[in-house]
Parts: C-alpha cells; sequence; structure tokens
C-alpha cells in the first residue's frame, strides 16, 4: 500500500499540476467558508428589515396560524429596563450595546463548565424559526417568529448533575451601555430562573433571531431566553451567564414584586395581578381585547408539569 506521507522538501506544487492545486485550495477555502456561513450570519448581507439574516434548519408555527405581529412594533415597543421603563425609549438607547465579543458562561452543577463565544454557540446548534404567542404580564401580546435552538440541548451537552434542580440565567451588567442599570428600579444584574424540567421541555428556546434576522439590540441580542406559555418578564435578554443550581433561584422580580411576580410566571387568566385582570389581553396591532388562554395556549404540552400544584400559591 503507497504511503500518505509526503517528504518536507517536495512541495504539493511539485506533486500536483499547480493549477489543479490551486483550484483545490480555492474550493477548499469556499467550501470552510460556506460551512461557517451555514450557521454564522453574514455581515456583508442584509435582511428585508435591515438586519443580518440567519439560516434555519426548519420552521414551525405554535400559534396555530395567528397573524404575526407588524416587525415594527414588536422591534419598537419592548420591556428592556436595563435601558429604559419606557418601552419606545428602548430601541434608540440599545444602539451602542457592542454584542461583539460576548461569552455565555456555563457553570454549576454540571460535568461540562465552559464559556462560550456567542458565534461558537450558534454553530453548535441548528437553527429553527418557532412562531410563538408572547404574553406580556401588563395585558399585551405579540405573535413572533423566534429563531433560535432548543434550551434541552445546550443542557444535555453540559451534562447536569444529579443535584441541579433549577437552571439560573443571568443579564449584562454594564452600566455605561445599559443606562437603565444606573437607576435602582431592579436588582442588577437581571436574574431569571427555570425548574429543570421546564427547562428541558421542548418548547423552551435559546434565541439569537426573529423574524429570519440577527436579534435587534432592543429584543434581546445577542442571546435571549423564550418560554412561550409563561409571561414575558421571564424571557431574561442579554444572557452572559447559564448556572444549574440545587435551589430555586430569586429572581429579579421576586426581589422587588414577591406579592406580584412570583418564579413560576405561568400565564393563568384566573389569577390576577394584584393590580389589574389577566383574564383578557390586547394583541399589538389589534383594538379589541381577546380572551388569555391557559398557559398562553400551549396547555397540552405544558400542564402535565404541573400536575398537582396549586397554580393560584405557585403563581
Amino acid at each position: 500500500m503507497p504511503s500518505n506521507k509526503v517528504p518536507d522538501d517536495i512541495n504539493a506544487s511539485e506533486i500536483t499540476p499547480k493549477e489543479v492545486y490551486l483550484n483545490r485550495r480555492e474550493f477548499m477555502a469556499a467550501s470552510a467558508m460556506a460551512a461557517a456561513s451555514a450557521a454564522i450570519p453574514s455581515l456583508s448581507e442584509a435582511g428585508p428589515h435591515g438586519g443580518t439574516p440567519l439560516k434555519t434548519a426548519k420552521r414551525v408555527d405554535y400559534a396555530a396560524s395567528e397573524a404575526t405581529t407588524n416587525y415594527e412594533n414588536a422591534a419598537g415597543y419592548n420591556n428592556f429596563y436595563e435601558f429604559s421603563t419606557n418601552k419606545e425609549d428602548v430601541a434608540v438607547l440599545s444602539k451602542g450595546l457592542r454584542t461583539r465579543p460576548w461569552t455565555v458562561t456555563i457553570e454549576g452543577l454540571i460535568n461540562k463548565p465552559k464559556a462560550y463565544d456567542i458565534d461558537e454557540l450558534i454553530k453548535l446548534f441548528p437553527l429553527e424559526e418557532r412562531i410563538y404567542r408572547l404574553r406580556c404580564v401588563e395585558g399585551w401580546s405579540m405573535v413572533i417568529p423566534w429563531v433560535g435552538f432548543p434550551l434541552e440541548a445546550l443542557i444535555r451537552r453540559s451534562e447536569p448533575k444529579t443535584g441541579a434542580k433549577f437552571v439560573e440565567f443571568t443579564t449584562l451588567l454594564d452600566p455605561a451601555q445599559m443606562p437603565g442599570q444606573r437607576r435602582e428600579v431592579l436588582h442588577w444584574p437581571y436574574v431569571e430562573g427555570l425548574r429543570l424540567d421546564e427547562a428541558i421541555n421542548p418548547l423552551t428556546i435559546l434565541s439569537v433571531g426573529m423574524y429570519g434576522e440577527v436579534l435587534p439590540n432592543q429584543n434581546g441580542a445577542p442571546l435571549r431566553l423564550v418560554v412561550p406559555w409563561k409571561y414575558g418578564f421571564k424571557y431574561i435578554k442579554s444572557i452572559v451567564k447559564i448556572r444549574f443550581v440545587e435551589q430555586m433561584p430569586v429572581t429579579s422580580w421576586m426581589k422587588a414584586g414577591p406579592l406580584e411576580y412570583g418564579f413560576y410566571a405561568n400565564v393563568n387568566p384566573e389569577v390576577d395581578h394584584p393590580r389589574w385582570s389577566q383574564a383578557k389581553e390586547r394583541r399589538i396591532g389589534e383594538f379589541l381585547k381577546r380572551k388569555t388562554l391557559m398557559f398562553n395556549g400551549y396547555a397540552e404540552q405544558v400542564a402535565a408539569l404541573y400536575a398537582g400544584m396549586d397554580l393560584r400559591r405557585f403563581f
């Protein structure tokens, strides 16, 4: 059998005709670039909304074919207290947020802790477009085509230890870039959490985009949580740390208003917020209110997670 080794003093261009050798190098370089661009968005392109387009492996409608919210409304009406408590101001104030480089640290009760560069993380898992309803605790709602990957995939890669019962998420702390953090509106950095079985539910995703493009800064770039059966304050944005813990995390809104914002935050129209009813909601872009659905319409997929629990007590 001929040897595959080549003596050090022989150039590759002397073994293969030069024009073939150069063409092969160009082909390999192009192939490598194509493989990378399949996961990482190209900075030279712009999507229909002016953002960087993302390639997705599949598209699934989990919103029962409801009309998608107008992009301008979804990108211009944002809860993101790190920048402002005024929803219309967030898009302007977040323009300068630097999302590259960006590191996401996975730590805690796991066998494989790791600090991922955000683009490295995006490469690991096929991206999907999922159309989900978003229900905010204040009574407004949207239907958004998110782009992301199942949180379960990252969890399994991290190999949680037996003692891991909850997953805690933390947002970037940088008052220089996030002017809202200079005010004591909440306990900074923003912290949220899920029970481990909620985190591995197939509906739970980490989102890196929406409407086929990279997430705008005001919508939580470069990485946010999407849990469609819960109120929007669970959808923590600009995540820098994911930690596996044994005890239930005390989240930012639990600290701020323990009688108003519970850990579970499941959409339950039968449990009113202390200051307003949750029985109805107003879809952004519509005038009339509609009936709020239990678990935001995802009861079939998630109700079993809470079997036997008093959902008025565990709100």
